[in-house]
């Protein structure tokens, strides 16, 4: 009996496409497994997803999404956007005797990522690209490809699980069993609808070091390659130099000032600047000073103390619930403000804005150090992640 095809790691996913994918129940009947398509960005992690998922017996076939090319990148080992990516997963399928895929995306990762991120700034926002990479093209665009290719699940190499839930009565993402390397934070904007439609295969490995082992039994020559890092399209991480010669974005120099107005000294722009942030500043003070917000309209950073960074309330828009709940009476929540940071107990308030739009607020027990515009705010019910939102 043949086997049935796997593709990995593509993003997209509406209602629409949902229904587009073939039945798992009926294919069942002809196939021992259903076929997948997985998401290979070149990585360690979504080449063991690979690996794992052939020898649970599906048909796998492996896809890498060209994403942004940028040739200052393309020898970068830990990129996921550089040609070396897409060569190294190129090289794991033959390996696993699986077929290869590029699906060039870079329109859509300009569109929702890239333009994304400059709006971000352009607002004296802090963004977080893996976020929207996630939402619009893992699993979006990705999605749209396995739909095309028949496929009946996508599949990544994100430490996160999905499972039925008895309890809510549909298909619920789930915190990773490696606690500290959970990437459920990054995935809140999903569609729900996508959610039965996907495979997590690393979902009860513990931590990173047994997904080496598992490449390194596979003979994989991903085995001990460096984790990708966070801003793929930015390799030497100079955000500034990014926006000024990749999109012409012009910083104003201003002034720095306490909360009273008093002028400290001269910020080059305020593109450079981010809520928490306190070296590179250039300003002496009695004591310690950290960037509290931005003012726009006034081209200032406003900078505190550490104690003024602190604050227990934060109103969140852009709002995505993986769970169909009754918002109408506060709901008692654990909240992370981000990825680095611990969840914190918190009550959740579903509003309306002047335009009928849902926005979210959220008390926490405890004040939060630096709540920053333009991060996510997830909230989880235990386990379960019910949503999130843009902070404001």
């Amino acid at each position: 009996m043949q086997k049935p095809r796997v593709l990995v790691g593509m993003s997209g996913g509406v209602a629409e496409a949902v229904k587009a994918m073939p039945d798992t129940a009926s294919v069942c009947v002809a196939q021992e497994k259903p076929r997948v398509l997985v998401g290979m960005s070149g990585g360690v992690d979504s080449s063991v997803a690979a690996a794992l998922l052939k020898k649970q017996g599906y048909q796998v076939i492996g896809a890498t999404m060209k994403l942004w090319e940028d040739r200052s990148s393309q020898e970068i080992e830990g990129g996921c956007c550089s040609f070396r990516a897409a060569d190294d997963a190129k090289q794991v399928c033959s390996k696993l005797q699986i077929p290869h895929y590029t699906f060039n995306c870079e329109t859509e990762f300009k569109q929702h990522v890239i333009d994304d991120f400059v709006h971000c700034y352009e607002n004296c926002k802090t963004p977080n690209p893996c976020v929207e990479c996630n939402k619009y093209l893992k699993f979006g665009a990705f999605y749209q490809k396995a739909i095309e290719l028949e496929c009946n699940y996508i599949s990544t190499g994100h430490y996160a699980k999905v499972e039925y839930s008895e309890k809510y009565h549909t298909h619920v993402l789930k915190k990773s069993e490696a606690e500290k390397k959970d990437q459920t934070y990054f995935l809140y904007g999903i569609p729900k609808e996508v959610l039965p439609k996907m495979i997590f295969p690393l979902e009860k490995i513990p931590n990173k070091e047994e997904v080496r082992k598992i490449a390194e039994d596979y003979d994989l020559k991903v085995a001990h390659k460096k984790d990708s890092q966070e801003v793929c399209f930015i390799p030497d991480d100079d955000y500034g130099k990014f926006l000024k010669e990749k999109v012409k974005l012009k910083p104003k120099e201003g002034n720095i000032v306490l909360k009273d107005g008093t002028i400290l000294g001269k910020h080059e722009g305020l593109i450079y600047y981010t809520v928490g942030q306190r070296k590179g500043m250039g300003i002496a003070y009695k004591e310690p000073l950290y960037v509290l917000r931005l003012n726009q309209e006034k081209n200032e950073v406003i900078v505190g103390t550490k104690q003024e960074l602190y604050t227990n309330k934060l109103y969140a828009n852009e709002l995505n619930f993986l769970l169909d709940m009754d918002f109408s009476n506060p709901i008692s929540i654990m909240a992370k403000i981000r990825y680095r940071s611990p969840e914190a107990k918190a009550i959740l308030k579903v509003l309306k804005d002047k335009e009928n739009r849902q926005i979210a607020e959220v008390i926490f027990e405890e004040s939060q150090r630096a709540i920053t515009p333009g991060q996510s705010v997830v909230f989880y019910l235990e386990d379960i992640v019910l949503g999130g939102g843009k902070i404001m």
